[in-house]
């Protein structure tokens, strides 16, 4: 059950604790963003992960407050899989109130995590954590984070592993959106719509799934 895309990562995880029924699959999406994110930003994480979970495909995220949470509960919304990959071991659960999020995930998907049992999530766990969620996924979307937030390092693994990078634009006059404006300056694809997304990913919303 070993995630072979894994393999493509420069310092792949010796090992990956598992809690769950269902592994990533090849057609995976990771969806990302601030902690601090507004309501718009819910929104659209919410309906993205919601649209593409009924296509098919996995969401990955990291189960962490706002825009991560939404993402997991969009695809639960729609019956789909998603994966949630931890910055401690998995025997915790971080932030708290997530406990009964984490509980539905585990039903049709997993939660994963490379730290052993009783690590606390720190500085550099989160770091670490998130070069599994770009290397899991084959486009990462990115909705809403500062130039120096965590969503930012996602975005480089994703940029150096080749991955599809889909970022969401927002107010010029907001702190949420700053990152995400300085990865289209370098090049990131700019996405309005799951169908944007979809593009990217060589599908179109109708298509039918083989």
């Amino acid at each position: 059950g070993w995630p072979s895309i894994l393999e493509h990562l420069w310092d792949p995880p010796l090992v990956l604790y598992s809690e769950g029924s269902g592994l990533p699959i090849a057609r995976s999406v990771a969806i990302i963003g601030s902690r601090h994110c507004s309501p718009y930003g819910v929104r659209l994480a919410h309906q993205f992960a919601s649209d593409l979970a009924k296509l098919g495909w996995c969401i990955i995220s990291g189960l962490a407050r706002g825009i991560d949470c939404a993402a997991h509960e969009g695809a639960l919304a729609s019956e789909g899989q998603t994966v949630a990959v931890l910055g401690h071991g998995i025997d915790q659960t971080y932030p708290p109130e997530a406990i009964k999020l984490r509980r539905r995930i585990i039903e049709s998907g997993s939660i994963l995590s490379e730290f052993p049992l009783g690590r606390q999530a720190d500085r550099q766990s989160f770091p670490q954590r998130n070069r599994i969620v770009a290397g899991l996924a084959q486009a990462v979307v990115v909705i809403e984070t500062d130039s120096d937030g965590g969503s930012m390092i996602t975005a480089r693994f994703a940029a150096d592993l080749g991955k599809t990078l889909c970022v969401v634009p927002g107010r010029v006059d907001s702190t949420h959106s700053r990152g995400c404006h300085a990865l289209i300056r370098e090049g990131a694809t700019l996405v309005t719509s799951t169908d944007d997304i979809l593009a990217e990913l060589g599908e179109a919303r109708g298509q039918l799934l083989i």
